[in-house]
């Protein structure tokens, strides 16, 4: 197959608050987007004819690809679910067969390999790491070679969720009559008003149709919610700094000698190491980008171009730092930077803190609850309870927002953004957009003079 097709048209309203300013298909992984971590995998397995089915924030999407004229960005409007974003965005192509992949799904490259090989209708499905209550999931046969039943957000039937598809051109007029509301849940679940490509699939394999199972074996995720996004660019991290057998310096890249490596580094153009950094294990480093002055660095992180890191900042094992990013002044972080942040003077972040943002001097995230359990996290309302501290616990910080000195984010805080904490406030549970909150002072002034010594 020549031909696949990504929807990326949908709002990620559970992904708040990195939502509102970018689809999620071009959330950044090891800092590049979605997207293209999609489409350079397909590239490289011979897929000449990708087409992007966007709508929300399609802007983004058109402005980061400019320079790409053969990557087929295709408006299809205002949908009702991904069975009408499918059909609008299969619109002039002709071919037996094409792929269709999710954009908030991180690929790895042997199991698109294996989707695409298939010459059958098939489905490359991947085995629940969440409860099933989350997802469309599915069942597969006895042989586990085809999918036997579909089911949306089951409380406990489904084994494995969708991750994409080789669907036949032949199932298109399909997608004209898909249910208005899924057609199979479990008894009182209650499913929203909207057309799921899953919920066509299921109709077609309850009326015979077959639906070959491609089980994903390598590493891939769903991203659906914020820390999603945490575990994503975790992973992304150790993968690329894996790739590093020893270092690789680009024209105009510099290690000071008083530098401590204690793996390899890959330093892009223009690049450098200075003066007593220690970096504990591997690095990868974009162009541009200075690290200095004491910076402490544990290792098995990314950090993008244009970045100035140094005077004494901690970074955690894994973290992953932006573009035109600044770690400076006693700052420590363990978790992601999206663009253009700024971390100055004595401040500890865990979690992920959205582009173009302005953390004040001395704010702090915590991350340990003093009864040692782990944060319930809301989203759109929903209790959702994880199994990873590091997960639950971390501060999700949303895009241009600003905190003042000394503020303080209880574990598991949300900043919507464009909002602001001021200095001294201490936030716990989740702050709207677009909304600056502030400490309401009450002072008390008395006169005070040698007298009140004696005097």
């Amino acid at each position: 197959m020549e031909k696949a097709i990504i929807l990326a048209a949908g709002k990620g309203s559970k992904m708040w608050p990195y939502n509102l300013i970018r689809p999620k298909s071009m959330l950044t992984v090891g800092n590049e987007p979605l997207l293209f971590h999609q489409t350079r995998i397909l590239r490289n397995l011979g897929v000449t004819q990708i087409r992007v089915a966007a709508h929300h924030k399609i802007e983004k999407i058109q402005h980061y690809f400019r320079n790409d004229p053969s990557l087929n960005i295709h408006d299809v409007g205002p949908t009702k679910g991904t069975a009408e974003t499918l059909l609008k965005g299969l619109e002039g192509i002709s071919d037996k067969q094409v792929i269709v992949l999710y954009g908030d799904v991180l690929y790895e490259e042997n199991d698109l390999q294996r989707l695409l090989k298939c010459k059958e209708p098939a489905a490359l499905v991947g085995k629940l790491k969440e409860s099933g209550k989350n997802h469309i999931g599915c069942l597969l046969d006895g042989k586990e070679e085809y999918v036997k039943e579909i089911i949306g957000h089951s409380r406990e039937k489904t084994t494995h969720q969708f991750l994409g598809f080789a669907f036949p051109l032949e199932w298109k007029s399909k997608l004209v009559n898909s249910a208005a509301y899924f057609p199979r849940v479990d008894v009182g679940v209650m499913p929203p008003e909207e057309v799921y490509l899953e919920g066509v699939l299921s109709d077609l394999v309850e009326d015979g149709a077959k639906l070959r199972a491609v089980q994903a074996t390598g590493h891939w995720l769903d991203l659906d919610k914020p820390w999603h996004l945490l575990e994503a660019n975790y992973e992304q991290a150790k993968i690329n700094c894996q790739q590093l057998k020893a270092n690789q310096l680009e024209e105009g890249a510099h290690i000071d000698k008083s530098a401590h490596l204690g793996g390899f580094v890959r330093l892009g153009k223009n690049s450098s190491i200075g003066r007593n950094v220690i970096v504990e294990d591997n690095l990868w480093v974009g162009e541009n980008t200075h690290i200095d002055a004491g910076a402490f660095i544990k290792g098995d992180n990314c950090i993008g171009d244009n970045c100035q890191i140094g005077y004494g900042c901690y970074i955690e094992k894994g973290s992953v730092v932006g573009n035109r990013c600044k770690v400076l002044h006693g700052s420590e972080l363990s978790g992601v930077l999206l663009d253009n942040v700024y971390l100055y003077h004595y401040m500890e972040i865990a979690g992920i803190v959205g582009e173009n943002t302005d953390i004040g001097a001395g704010t702090v995230c915590g991350s340990l609850r003093f009864d040692d359990s782990f944060q319930t996290q809301q989203v759109k309302g929903r209790k959702e309870s994880l199994k990873s501290q590091e997960l639950a616990n971390a501060c999700y910080i949303g895009d241009h927002c600003r905190t003042g000195i000394n503020a303080i984010l209880l574990p598991g805080s949300k900043m919507g953004t464009g909002s602001i904490l001021g200095p001294g406030v201490i936030l716990s549970g989740d702050l709207e957009n677009n909304k600056l909150l502030m400490v309401q002072q009450n002072l008390v002034k008395k006169d005070w003079s040698p007298d009140k010594y004696g005097w």
